[in-house]
């Protein structure tokens, strides 16, 4: 199949465009909350794996925190293990646990692990138990105005990241799951989104980018906002723009802002190659808060 002169320049257009992010993005840890319909569909998780690989090998250093609640809810239904939410968690009593922590930690990190080392990466499996990563104490909710136990769901005191310094600065990739270790030894589980920001700010990251299935930020008109300061993002909450499940994410890349990660993004993981696509184009595909406006080169359009 014979490719036009056009094709092959537009090809090189891209890359020059990506140049100026690659050159401002070398040597920065860029941390990537990896979940929603991007790990279920195999299409789009080979793109994100693709993705994940070439940061690596063009100077970045990806971190990863996976999600995997439909490979729990498969796995509890197996076991005949009911399960309930309250306040949109997991109430995870001491068998529910048990599965969440050989799902997450023995079969959807591995198969990370193993796609990321078949693409040509070297990437390690690790959880927030190794090396007391993901310190933890029981997360409390209330409904109604009364506490209620949700089990081993964890609310993180401390982020121990020497460890994925270590790995993440050196060749490999590190993978995590979103379990954490309370003061006595035992395993909670935790949000991974949660989980992804605090590591992200532990490791003073340069993004913190989130895989969502939905399209980013929009306006009341349905247009994707494509950038923000969390000012901002704080005057869209207040008018009702940012709403329902989106108010949680947007609060929880500002909460990193605050606590020194450099970008934030929101991204659809439905899109292939999304991760590529938000980092190293103009335009992007997805909503960016920023603390404020600050530009990566003279000409970059935010």
């Amino acid at each position: 199949m014979k490719v036009s002169m056009e094709t092959i320049i537009k090809k090189a257009e891209i890359l020059i465009e990506a140049l100026p992010y690659i050159q401002k993005l070398f040597g920065k840890t860029v941390v990537i909350k990896y979940g929603g319909n991007a790990m279920i569909n195999e299409e789009l998780k080979n793109s994100v794996i693709e993705d994940i690989t070439l940061l690596k090998y063009i100077g970045m250093n990806p971190v990863v925190i996976h999600g995997g609640g439909p490979d729990i809810t498969n796995a509890l239904n197996k076991f005949n293990i009911k399960s309930e939410f309250i306040n949109g968690l997991r109430v995870t009593d001491k068998e529910t646990m048990e599965t969440a922590q050989m799902v997450l930690v023995g079969k959807t990190n591995k198969e990370i692990v193993s796609l990321l080392n078949q693409m040509g990466g070297k990437a390690i499996g690790l959880s927030g138990i190794d090396g007391k990563l993901i310190e933890c104490e029981k997360y409390k909710t209330s409904v109604k105005g009364e506490e209620v136990d949700l089990g081993y769901v964890g609310k993180i005191k401390k982020i121990n990241s020497k460890l994925i310094e270590l790995v993440a600065k050196d060749e490999y990739i590190p993978i995590v799951a979103p379990i954490g270790v309370g003061e006595n030894g035992e395993s909670y589980n935790i949000n991974a989104d949660t989980v992804a920001g605090e590591i992200a700010a532990s490791l003073k990251a340069e993004k913190l980018m989130l895989l969502t299935d939905v399209e980013g930020v929009k306006t009341k008109d349905d247009k994707i906002v494509p950038a923000l300061t969390a000012k901002e993002a704080h005057e869209l909450i207040d008018k009702d723009v940012i709403n329902g499940g989106m108010i949680p994410k947007v609060l929880g890349c500002i909460d990193a802002l605050e606590k020194g990660v450099g970008r934030t993004h929101i991204v659809d993981g439905r899109i292939p190659h999304c991760l590529l696509l938000e980092i190293f184009t103009n335009k992007g595909i997805g909503t960016m808060i920023m603390k404020e406006k600050n530009l990566y080169f003279e000409n970059e359009k935010l």
